[in-house]
C-alpha cells in the first residue's frame, strides 16, 4: 500500500464529511457537498480532476428532463447493471441529509448521458415506489444482487429520527437505530416488500456490505440503542424464483469490530478494508484483506501503509473509495489555517501499479466511512457519509472551468439575505424552505414604489397561491409599506361614456270609435 498527499485547489472546503463519489467511464465525480449549491455550480455535482497530485473541481450539468437532486450528505448508493456483466449501469441514491438536516426518503437514478471535453451532461429520475416503503434514513447501505436472471435492490440499517408522537423539547432533534428489517425493492415494478428475520434483531448503521451475485456480506457497524460495534458477520441471500422471493439469513464467525469502515476492491474476489472506529473515541489503523470464494468469505489482517503522524494524531478522518483499489482520505486542518473548513486530503492505493490495469470489476461495494459531522455532533461520532466504487483519473479538460469558491458573490449582505422591511425575519443561518418552491433561497418578488426594490415573499405573508399568480400574471406588486401610499397617489381612469342608442318615440293611441247601438247600450247601463 502507498499513501500520497494530494493538494486542493481553493475549494476544499466543499469536501466535508458525509461526501459520496460516483464513478463514470472511468471519471470520478463528488455529490453531496455540506450546504446548498451556489450558483457556480447550481447542480451540486463536480468532476474531480486529480493530476499531478493536485485535485481541482469542475462543475457538471443536468439534462433538461432531469428531476432536481438536492445536496444528499451521507446516502445509501450503489452501482445498477442490467445485469451482472452489462457494461451500461447507473447509479442509486437513497436517503440522506439534505442542508436542512431533513432526511430523505427518495428515491433517484442518475446517469451519464453525454460527455465532451468540457462538458459532462447527467440525467436524475426520481422513482416512486408503492408497498412497504422505507422510512427516511442515512448511514443504511443499498446493493444490487442477481439471482435467476433476475435483479433486485436489498436495503438494510440506517438511522432516522425519533418519531413525532415520541420527541420533547430536548430530545426534538435525536436519532434512533431504524428497524433492523430487510427491504428487497423491484424496480421493474416499483414495489417493495420487508421482511424481518430472527438473524437480525438490532438496528445497524456504518456497516460494510458488499455484494456478489445472489449474496450481500454485512460486517460491522455500530448500534446506538446499546452503543456498541458488536463484531457482526451476516449473510444474506436472494432467491429469485418465478414466484415469491426467498430471503434468508446467516450469522457467520469471524466478523470484526468496527464502524464507518471503508471498502474499496483490487480484484475480482479481493477487497481491502480500511478506516472506521473501534470506538468512539480510537480511530481503527488497521486493514483487512476480505477473500470472496465459493460462495465463502475469509477475512485476514494484511500490512497497512506507513500512516503519517497527522493521521495518527488527528482526532477525526473520513473518506470514500474511489475505485480500483484507491481511496480518498481527509483529515481536519490546523485550526490556523486561512480557510475554515479546510481539509487535508491523502490517496490510499492499496495495489501496485501493474494491477491498475486489469478489467473493470463486476462485484459492487458500498460501506460507510469515518467521523460525524464535526459541526453536528462530537468528533468521536461515528462517520455519516457513505463510500462506494470509484475510480480517480485526471480529465484533461480547460482550467477555465474550474469551480472556484472565490468567484462566488457574498450572499450575506446582498442579494436574497437582504433585509427587506422592518419585519423581515430572514436570516442565512435560521432560514428553511416556506413554499414548495423554494430550494435553497428564499423566494423574492418587486416592488413596483419608485426605482423598485424586492422584498421576501414570506415577509409579506403572500400565500403560495397568489406568489404563483403574481409571477404569472403581467401586474405592478406593491409592498405592505408601499400599498396604501399607491393608492393614495393613485387617480381615478377616464371613463369613456357610452353612447346610448336613442330611443323610439311612443306611438299615441287612437281613440276608439263606438258604434251607436254601443253608445245606446253603454248609456242605458250608466243611468240605470
Amino acid at each position: 500500500m502507498s499513501l500520497q498527499m494530494v493538494s486542493t485547489v481553493s475549494n476544499s472546503s466543499l469536501l466535508q464529511p458525509g461526501f459520496s463519489l460516483l464513478n463514470f467511464e472511468g471519471h470520478v465525480f463528488f455529490f453531496g457537498q455540506k450546504g446548498w449549491p451556489k450558483r457556480s455550480c447550481p447542480t451540486g455535482v463536480f468532476l474531480l480532476d486529480i493530476k499531478q497530485n493536485e485535485l481541482k473541481m469542475k462543475p457538471v450539468f443536468f439534462s433538461k428532463d432531469s428531476c432536481y437532486l438536492p445536496p444528499l450528505r451521507y446516502p445509501a448508493l450503489c452501482s445498477l447493471r442490467s445485469d451482472a456483466r452489462a457494461d451500461e449501469y447507473q447509479y442509486i441514491i437513497h436517503g440522506g441529509k439534505t442542508p436542512n438536516n431533513d432526511l430523505s426518503d427518495k428515491i433517484y437514478f442518475i446517469s451519464l448521458v453525454s460527455k465532451t471535453s468540457k462538458k459532462m451532461t447527467f440525467q436524475c429520475i426520481e422513482k416512486d415506489l408503492g408497498g412497504d416503503v422505507p422510512e427516511a434514513r442515512y448511514g443504511h447501505t443499498i446493493n444490487v444482487v442477481h439471482s435467476r436472471g433476475k435483479s433486485m435492490s436489498v436495503l438494510f440499517g440506517g438511522r432516522s429520527y425519533t418519531p413525532l408522537a415520541q420527541r420533547t423539547t430536548e430530545t426534538w432533534n435525536s436519532v434512533v437505530d431504524c428497524l433492523p428489517s430487510v427491504f428487497l425493492i423491484d424496480f421493474e415494478f416499483g414495489c417493495c416488500t420487508s421482511y424481518m428475520l430472527p438473524e437480525l434483531q438490532d438496528g445497524l448503521s456504518f456497516h460494510v456490505s458488499i455484494a456478489k451475485d445472489d449474496t450481500i456480506y454485512i460486517l460491522g457497524g455500530h448500534s446506538l440503542q446499546n452503543n456498541t460495534r458488536p463484531p457482526n458477520l451476516y449473510k444474506l441471500k436472494i432467491d429469485l424464483p418465478l414466484g415469491s422471493p426467498a430471503v434468508t439469513c446467516t450469522i457467520l464467525p469471524g466478523g470484526i469490530s468496527v464502524s464507518s469502515a471503508i471498502v474499496t476492491q483490487i480484484s475480482d474476489t479481493e477487497f481491502v478494508l480500511v478506516g472506521g472506529y473501534i470506538s468512539d473515541n480510537q480511530k481503527r489503523l488497521a486493514c483487512n484483506t476480505i477473500v470472496l470464494e465459493d460462495n465463502k468469505i475469509e477475512i485476514v489482517e494484511s500490512v497497512g501503509p506507513e500512516w503519517t503522524p497527522d493521521i495518527k494524531h488527528c482526532r477525526m478522518w473520513f473518506g470514500c473509495d474511489m475505485g480500483e483499489g484507491s481511496v480518498l482520505l481527509g483529515i481536519p486542518g490546523a485550526n490556523k489555517q486561512i480557510i475554515p473548513d479546510a481539509n487535508y486530503f491523502y490517496i490510499l492505493r492499496c495495489k501496485g501499479a501493474e494491477e491498475d490495469k486489469e478489467e473493470e470489476v463486476m462485484t459492487q461495494t458500498c460501506s460507510q466511512t469515518s467521523s460525524e459531522d464535526p459541526g453536528d455532533s462530537t468528533p468521536f461520532e461515528d462517520s455519516e457519509e457513505f463510500c462506494f466504487s470509484a475510480e480517480a483519473n485526471s480529465f484533461d479538460a480547460d482550467d477555465a472551468d474550474t469551480y472556484n469558491e472565490d468567484d462566488e458573490e457574498d450572499e450575506s449582505e446582498t442579494g436574497y439575505w437582504i433585509t427587506c422591511c422592518a419585519s423581515c425575519n430572514i436570516d442565512i443561518n435560521t432560514w428553511v424552505p416556506f413554499y414548495s418552491t423554494e430550494l435553497n433561497k428564499p423566494a423574492m418578488i418587486l416592488c413596483s414604489s419608485g426605482a423598485g426594490h424586492w422584498v421576501h415573499a414570506q415577509c409579506m405573508d403572500l400565500s403560495e397561491t397568489m406568489l404563483l399568480r403574481l409571477s404569472e400574471a403581467n401586474v405592478k406588486y406593491f409592498c405592505n409599506k408601499h400599498i396604501d401610499l399607491n393608492k393614495g397617489l393613485q387617480t381615478p381612469q377616464k371613463v369613456a361614456c357610452l353612447k346610448k342608442p336613442p330611443m323610439k318615440p311612443l306611438r299615441k293611441k287612437k281613440p276608439m270609435k263606438l258604434s251607436t247601438s254601443a253608445k245606446k247600450s253603454f248609456l242605458r247601463r250608466l243611468f240605470e
